[in-house]
C-alpha cells in the first residue's frame, strides 16, 4: 500500500467524551470497545504499511552482500498471501555463472516445515494423529527395527532405545515441536548412540532426529491406517506438484544438474552442492527461490490444510526457555530473562512481534543460510536463500528493512 492512511473518525461516542453521567455503564462498555477498535486500526496500519520499492530492496541487499562478503543470495517477498517480488543476486559457482530464480539451492532445515505440512495433511486425512504415540502406528516395537537395507543411515539407530520405555510416549506433536528428548542427531552424542535426555514433551531441544523418527513412522507405519508411504512421494504429490514447484524435491534429481548452486563457507571456501540420494525429513530438500516462495505464500494463506490444522501449525506449543538454539541441551534462562512470546509451533518457531503473531524457520549448514519469516497480519513474508553462509549475518537487516521491525528472534 502506498500513501497515507485514510482519516478514521473516533469510535468513542460523543456523549462519552464530555462526562458519562447517567450512561456510565453503557459508555464504559463502548469505550472498552473503542480501545479494541483503535488497537486493531493501529495494528492494521503497521501491517499494511507500504513495502519498500524494488530498487530500494535491491540497494539494501547489495549493501548487505558487500558487508558480509556474500557470493549469492535469492529473495522473495509475499504480500496478502501472494508472491509479489522475486530476485536473485550474485553467482552460483566458481565459474561465475549467475544465480537465477530457477537455480536449485539447498533448502536445509526448511525441509522441516515441509515435513510438518505433510504430517498435518495426513492428520486431515485421518491417517495419523498428533497426540497418538508413534508406537501405536508401528507393527512392532521401535527398538526391534534394524537399519534400512538400501540406506543404512537413513533413520536413527533405534536399537539404542532398548531398555528406555519412554520411546513409547513420543508423539508426532513432540517430534514436530522438538520435544522428543533426542539430540539434534544421534551421531552428535559422545558415543554416537541415540538416547532420550529428558521426558518427552516436557521441554524444547532442537532435534532433527525427532523429524527422522516421524518420517520412519510414516514410511513404516501400519498400512491398514494408510501409512507405509514415502514422505518424498507425499510431498511431491500433495504439495510440490499442485503448487507448480517444478524444481523442488526431497532428494536430488538428475534434471537439477543444469542449474544448481555450489556454496561458500565462512572462510570463503567453495563446496560443491551435495546430491542427496535419499529423503531426509530433517533436511534433504532442494528447491529454488521461485518454488519456495510459492510454498511460503500458500502456507501464509492456509492453502492445503484444514483451518484447524493450519491454526495448529502456527500456534504457540512448547515454550522456548534457552538463550540460543544451539547447543541443543542448555540450562534454562532465569524466567525474567526468557522471551515470553517464543515458542515452538509445528515445524516452525512462533513469536509475537510489533506486527502481531508471526512464525519463522531457518536452514543452515557450513555453506548454506536460509530464512523464512511470515507475519499473520497482512499475510506477509520474506524468504531468503543463500549459497554463502556469511550472508546469515545480514538476515535481520534485510528482513526488517522489508517487513519493518518484525520481532523475528534472530538473537536466539
Amino acid at each position: 500500500m502506498i500513501g497515507s492512511p485514510d482519516f478514521v473518525a473516533s469510535p468513542i461516542p460523543p456523549r462519552c467524551l464530555h462526562g458519562i453521567g447517567d450512561d456510565a455503564t453503557l459508555c464504559i462498555a463502548e469505550m472498552h470497545r473503542a480501545v479494541e477498535v483503535l488497537s486493531l486500526l493501529a495494528l492494521s496500519s503497521v501491517a499494511h504499511a507500504a513495502l519498500p520499492a524494488p530498487a530500494a530492496i535491491d540497494a539494501r541487499i547489495s549493501a548487505v552482500m558487500s558487508a558480509t562478503g556474500s557470493k549469492g543470495l535469492a529473495v522473495a517477498v509475499i504480500d496478502n498471501g501472494d508472491v509479489v517480488y522475486v530476485r536473485t543476486y550474485g553467482v552460483r559457482n566458481a565459474k561465475g555463472d549467475p544465480l537465477t530464480p530457477e537455480t536449485v539451492m539447498y533448502g536445509a532445515s526448511l525441509t522441516k516445515t515441509v515435513m510438518a505440512f505433510v504430517t498435518l495433511q495426513l492428520v486431515d486425512d485421518g491417517r495419523i494423529a498428533l497426540d497418538t504415540p508413534i508406537a501405536d502406528d508401528l507393527d512392532k516395537p521401535l527398538p526391534s527395527y534394524g537399519p534400512d537395507p538400501v540406506f543404512p543411515r537413513k533413520y536413527g539407530p533405534y536399537a539404542d532405545l532398548a531398555g528406555d520405555e519412554r520411546w513409547r510416549t513420543i508423539t508426532p506433536r513432540m517430534a514436530l515441536t522438538h520435544s522428543t528428548g533426542f539430540a539434534n542427531f544421534a551421531f552428535l552424542e559422545p558415543d554416537r548412540k541415540l538416547r532420550i535426555r529428558f521426558d518427552p514433551g516436557t521441554r524444547f531441544a532442537y532435534s532433527g532426529e525427532g523429524f527422522v523418527l516421524l518420517q520412519f513412522a510414516i514410511e513404516h507405519g501400519t498400512k491398514a491406517k494408510g501409512l507405509g508411504v514415502d514422505v518424498g512421494d507425499l510431498a511431491q504429490k500433495n504439495i510440490f506438484d499442485p503448487l507448480g514447484m517444478t524444481r523442488t524435491s526431497l532428494k536430488w534429481r538428475p534434471d537439477f544438474a543444469t542449474n544448481y548452486a555450489d556454496g561458500w563457507d565462512e572462510n570463503g571456501r567453495l563446496e560443491e552442492h551435495s546430491r542427496r540420494p535419499k529423503v531426509g525429513a530433517a533436511g534433504s530438500m532442494d528447491t529454488t527461490i521461485t518454488d519456495f516462495a510459492k510454498f511460503t505464500a500458500a502456507l501464509v494463506r492456509g492453502w492445503g490444510l484444514s483451518p484447524a490444522s493450519h491454526a495448529e501449525m502456527i500456534k504457540p506449543q512448547v515454550h522456548i526457555t534457552t538463550k540460543t538454539m544451539f547447543p541443543t541441551f542448555q540450562t534454562d534462562l532465569p524466567a525474567s530473562s526468557q522471551r515470553n512470546d517464543l515458542y515452538a509451533g509445528l515445524g516452525v518457531i512462533v513469536f509475537d512481534g510489533p506486527h502481531g503473531p508471526g512464525f519463522h524457520k531457518g536452514g543452515h549448514d557450513d555453506t548454506t543460510a536460509n530464512t523464512m519469516v511470515c507475519i499473520d497480519a497482512g499475510k506477509r513474508g520474506v524468504v531468503i536463500l543463500s549459497n554463502d553462509v556469511r550472508t546469515e549475518a545480514g538476515f535481520p537487516d534485510v528482513v526488517d528493512f522489508i517487513l519493518g521491525d518484525s520481532g523475528t528472534p534472530y538473537g536466539w
